[in-house]
């Protein structure tokens, strides 16, 4: 079992910066893949970025270049930076941890960008 919690998230205005935390509790973080999803209001989920456990990032097209993704084994904490913020960056924040066997979530953490 691992335990997600997500901190990190308010209101910014476009342009600004925001830096995501997911702490996780349980058992050997350091082999999950860890991975950002975010969900608007009256869409669907979609992925952000994920880190395999060597540190290799992926990114949606839509955020490559202005979020990075990164990971702090020893601290079993993984961080989103998310800079250059957009209004269409506005929605609630999930860290997932994976990588083929369960999946776990966090509870969200909400993200609102002010044009």
């Amino acid at each position: 079992q691992v335990q997600l919690v997500e901190s990190g998230g308010g209101l910014v205005q476009a342009g600004g910066s925001l830096r995501l935390s997911c702490g996780a509790s349980g058992r050997s973080f350091n082999t999950y893949v860890m991975a950002w999803y975010r969900q608007a209001q009256g869409k669907p989920r979609e992925w952000v970025a994920s880190i395999k456990p060597g540190g290799t990032t992926f990114y949606a097209d839509s955020v490559k270049g202005r979020f990075t993704i990164s990971r702090d084994n020893a601290k079993s904490t993984t961080y989103l930076q998310m800079n250059s913020l957009k209004s269409e960056d506005t929605a609630v924040y999930y860290c997932n941890a994976g990588g083929g066997g369960p999946t776990y979530w966090g509870q969200g953490t909400q993200v609102t960008v002010s044009s």
